[in-house]
């Protein structure tokens, strides 16, 4: 993915992380960041991906992300899912979803970025690339089975 940056986060304001929201909405282009959080002492890999492109690549991709194994999911169960509470960054707020991990970058009130996964990122990636590369529009599509009429038969050649 693009490009990657490690982000230190303090807690409730960090002005590092609004310079790598803000660079990331600039750029346009997902952006692989490290956060490192004070205090609890977590690291966190997530990939920045730009709203337009994250809907690109959603409605390519022809299925969802598939769910982890069963060890994932049986450790989702007993553990208590932590509150959603917004964090806010400057002109930025996080919006953490409590189910499918993502998180929500808002400016202004308007969704701008989400935060994946990386694995799910790559995989949107791909999956959307691959079925994108296989299609071809209605009018693309019959100008290429007309082509394929005109052509002679094996015989004929």
């Amino acid at each position: 993915m693009g490009i990657q940056i490690d982000v230190v986060v303090g807690y409730p304001i960090n002005d590092e992380v609004e310079r790598v929201l803000g660079l990331a909405e600039a750029v346009g282009e997902p952006v692989t960041v490290t956060f490192m959080w004070e205090g609890n002492g977590g690291v966190e890999r997530a990939v920045l991906v730009p709203a337009a492109t994250l809907a690109l690549w959603e409605h390519w991709a022809p299925t969802a992300y598939p769910k982890g194994d069963a060890g994932d999911e049986n450790r989702a169960e007993t553990a208590e899912p932590e509150l959603a509470h917004p964090a806010e960054f400057g002109a930025f707020t996080l919006f953490r979803r409590r189910v499918g991990g993502r998180t929500a970058v808002a400016r202004g009130g308007v969704v701008v970025a989400e935060l994946l996964d990386p694995g799910e990122a790559h995989w949107l990636q791909e999956q959307a690339r691959n079925v994108r590369q296989g299609f071809m529009d209605p009018k693309q599509k019959a100008a290429f089975e007309e082509f394929l009429a005109r052509q002679p038969s094996l015989d004929e050649q």
